[in-house]
């Protein structure tokens, strides 16, 4: 065990009182139990305690409301650095966040321009430029007002990976970082970014950081038009003992005439949106348990918060709205109508807004970066994706202007075929019942299937085929590789399908075959580990991956034609067909969502009922 690592856990085994303080206010602790009950008891060895640390957000509440001044959120922290170390803290759900990390540090999106005599930078962070890329232009020009030599760096701090456990990474990059601002004379960096604020305080001494709520709070504002709008403010938890802030942003929203109601947790007791700790991404019910009490606390009223992450991820429950929204446009943002970008503009955004910089600072020194840690191999960028396509549109231009459509007449190519005999739709059916077994993906061999055998026959040997793949895989993970098939399904994730396939069977199998949640091929395997009864599983599975199997047959049995240019009526209903198995995930989310609506209006209209029997 780390040395660090064991004084942190045995100082909350000796200290904690099991007072359940934290229990009421964490729902992850609630969960687990109390932080000393979890130090005693916790072993990364278990394949099923492996996500624990993983679930808690590292939001700091729990060191909030401790009478012994304990911090259980370094102990889980450091026991995910320990996860990744042993090499069982890895999971596939954070690859996403990770990703955008690493674009964030990247040559395309960095950019450091920095002026003469700049001895001060402004630091957007990630979230902010992509989202509002006006606000950051807008908020650079006023903070210049005060710091007329301000330079600016669009950089990531690599938080996600320092939460995340991989500290190694994590240091590697942000040191490069804080070497070079240190280097180029910089003392002062200013963060719009609460979680940004909190990697520079923590790790970038000598360097001052602030952030430019403070610095926007020092100049103070007149209060525009007398406005009198009610609103409430969510903290981030990233500043959650950063008082110095929370009293800027407050003075702010005075300055430009709002009342403020607090609601019951704030600042020091503030709590997370539901993103923290890259909760949502194994554990989502956690995630959203947070944002639903933020919600019930704001009691409908517009929340102002000063972190663009939060503002995003609680915005899909309640108005939300930035406070460099309010203060820039405060109208339109009270409106509803602020400029608010979401992915995959937020990207373009991004390299639009370095564009501009670049243009408007003309700095005396400037860079991008191109750091990567040593023994870090560079990730697979774009390139070889778009060099296929232009290899597959290459090649069906040469087709069509040598001549050579002819030979790829759709019945003489299926009368070859059938001039095989048997072994050709055997030898098909067997290549996709390996398929799933050996990790291949199945959709080129669907395609395949539609182009040699037609809608009809295409469908039969398929479908029969994809079921006889996806059982055998349930049949090796149940009876031949369950150690090294549970191995791959420690997140919460696979625990809730396990849970969920015990309490209701064959409808989970439905669900996940009709809306599809997880990758194919780990699901075939994921069920065998499950309690479901091997034909159960099979006859679901058969019925219910019919309609897409159907869909991309009748798709592909007209490919043939489309590249000799002609359009048969089998590609309209194939396309159309398509569509609608792709649209049974939207219409679900819109059931659901239509569903709690109802509930909650059901909800506040007994809240509203009980208040008028108690007057």
């Amino acid at each position: 065990m780390n040395h660090k690592q064991t004084i942190i856990q045995n100082d909350i085994s000796e200290k904690c009182n099991d007072c359940t303080l934290c229990l009421k206010e964490c729902a992850f602790l609630a969960k687990y139990g109390t932080p000393r009950y979890i130090a005693e008891t916790y072993d990364p060895r278990d394949r099923r305690q492996q996500s624990l640390p993983f679930e808690c957000s590292l939001c700091g509440l729990c060191a909030a409301v401790c009478p012994e001044d304990l911090k259980p959120q370094e102990m889980f922290l450091e026991w995910r650095r320990r996860a990744v170390e042993g090499g069982w803290g890895d999971f596939q759900e954070h690859a996403p966040l990770l990703a955008y990390e690493r674009r964030g540090a990247s040559k395309r999106y960095s950019w450091y321009g920095l002026p003469r005599g700049c001895d001060t930078i402004f630091f957007p962070g990630c979230t902010l430029p992509g989202t509002r890329p006006q606000r950051v232009l807008q908020l650079y020009e006023r903070l210049k007002e005060q710091i007329p030599s301000l330079g600016i760096v669009l950089d990531c701090c690599t938080k996600p990976s320092h939460d995340l456990g991989k500290q190694e990474y994590f240091e590697a990059m942000f040191q490069e970082m804080r070497s070079y601002l240190l280097e180029h004379g910089i003392q002062t960096v200013l963060t719009a970014c609460p979680n940004c604020h909190k990697i520079f305080k923590n790790y970038g001494d000598p360097l001052r950081v602030k952030t430019v709520y403070e610095v926007l709070a020092e100049k103070g504002r007149a209060n525009i038009q007398n406005k009198t709008a009610v609103v409430t403010m969510h903290d981030p938890c990233a500043v959650r003992f950063e008082y110095p802030v929370h009293h800027a942003v407050r003075n702010l929203l005075a300055g430009e005439g709002f009342e403020i109601e607090e609601m019951p947790h704030r600042q020091e007791k503030t709590l997370c949106c539901g993103e923290g700790g890259a909760v949502s991404a194994l554990s989502p019910d956690m995630a959203r348990f947070w944002a639903e009490k933020r919600k019930e606390e704001a009691h409908g009223k517009p929340v102002i918060t000063y972190c663009a992450g939060c503002a995003n991820y609680l915005g899909g429950l309640t108005p939300v709205y930035h406070l460099l929204d309010l203060i820039f446009e405060p109208e339109a943002t009270l409106a509803g109508k602020a400029r608010v970008s979401r992915a995959p503009v937020t990207y373009w955004n991004r390299i639009r807004l370095k564009s501009r910089l670049k243009k408007i600072l003309q700095p005396a020194i400037s860079r991008e970066r191109t750091f990567q840690p040593p023994g870090k191999a560079i990730k697979k960028s774009l390139w070889p994706r778009l060099l296929i396509l232009v290899l597959i549109m290459g090649g069906i231009a040469a087709i069509r202007l040598t001549g050579a459509t002819r030979f790829l007449d759709q019945e003489t190519l299926r009368n070859s075929i059938q001039s095989i005999g048997l072994w050709a739709p055997a030898l098909y059916m067997l290549l996709y019942t390996l398929a799933p077994v050996l990790f291949l993906p199945g959709l080129p061999i669907t395609l395949v299937g539609g182009i040699l055998f037609g809608p009809f026959w295409g469908v039969i040997y398929t479908i029969f085929s994809a079921t006889a793949g996806a059982c055998l895989a349930f049949l090796v993970a149940r009876h031949v590789g369950r150690d090294w098939v549970s191995g791959k399904f420690k997140s919460p994730r696979w625990r809730k399908l396990d849970e969920g396939v015990e309490r209701q069977g064959w409808k989970v199998v439905a669900f996940t075959r009709l809306i599809p949640l997880f990758p194919f091929n780990l699901l075939n395997y994921a069920f065998g580990l499950t309690k479901i009864g091997f034909i159960p599983y099979a006859v679901t599975s058969f019925i219910c991956m019919l309609p897409a199997c159907i869909a991309f047959i009748v798709f592909s049995s007209s490919l043939l034609d489309i590249i000799k240019g002609k359009i048969p009526p089998t590609f309209i209903i194939g396309i159309s067909l398509i569509i609608a198995v792709s649209l049974i995930p939207v219409f679900y989310r819109y059931y659901k969502s239509r569903k709690e609506l109802t509930s909650s209006k059901e909800e506040l209209w007994v809240r509203k009922k009980e208040a008028i029997q108690k007057n």
